[in-house]
C-alpha cells in the first residue's frame, strides 16, 4: 500500500458514488480545492480530516494514516502534460509566463509567490457566450534576501 493506491481508491470511490468535491470540503471543513489535492495526494490531512475523508470513501485505518503522510508534491505524469486541461495551464505559462514575471518584480521586486502560503479559488462564471473559468490564485509574496 502507498499514497497513489489510497488516491485511486478514493478516485474509484468518487464515480461510483457520485460524490462531489464541494461536498466532501464541507463535510472536511477545508475549500474545495484543498480538499481535492488532498484527496488526489498533494495535501497532507490531519487525523481528523484523514477520518472523515476515510468515512466518506471506504477508506481502512492504515489507508486513513496515508493521508496523514507529506506526500512527495507533484501529480503530472510527464514534464509537458499531455491532458488537454492541463496542458492549457501549461500553455498559460508558456505564454504568460515572463509577463506574470516581470510584473510581479516590478510591483514586488525581486522575490517568488509561495505556493505553501497559498490559496486557490475556482468558480463558474456564467457568460451568455460560454460560460467561463474564473481562478483566483492568491500566494504570498516571499522576497529574497540579501546576506
Amino acid at each position: 500500500m502507498n499514497r497513489h493506491s489510497v488516491t485511486e481508491k478514493i478516485i474509484t470511490a468518487k464515480v461510483a458514488q457520485g460524490i462531489l468535491w464541494a461536498d466532501v470540503a464541507r463535510k472536511v471543513g477545508r475549500s474545495k480545492e484543498w480538499t481535492t489535492a488532498a484527496c488526489l495526494g498533494q495535501m497532507t490531512c490531519d487525523a481528523q480530516q484523514a477520518e472523515v475523508i476515510g468515512e466518506l470513501f471506504g477508506l481502512t485505518a492504515e489507508e486513513q494514516k496515508w493521508l496523514q503522510v507529506v506526500p512527495y508534491k507533484g501529480s503530472l505524469p510527464t514534464a509537458v502534460p499531455t491532458d488537454p486541461l492541463i496542458y492549457r495551464w501549461y500553455e498559460i505559462v508558456s505564454v504568460y509566463g515572463s509577463t506574470i514575471k516581470e510584473l510581479i518584480h516590478e510591483e514586488f521586486g525581486d522575490g517568488i509567490m509561495s505556493a505553501i502560503d497559498f490559496s486557490m479559488d475556482i468558480q463558474r462564471q456564467p457568460d451568455p457566450q460560454g460560460d467561463r473559468v474564473n481562478v483566483v490564485l492568491s500566494g504570498k509574496f516571499l522576497p529574497y534576501k540579501s546576506y
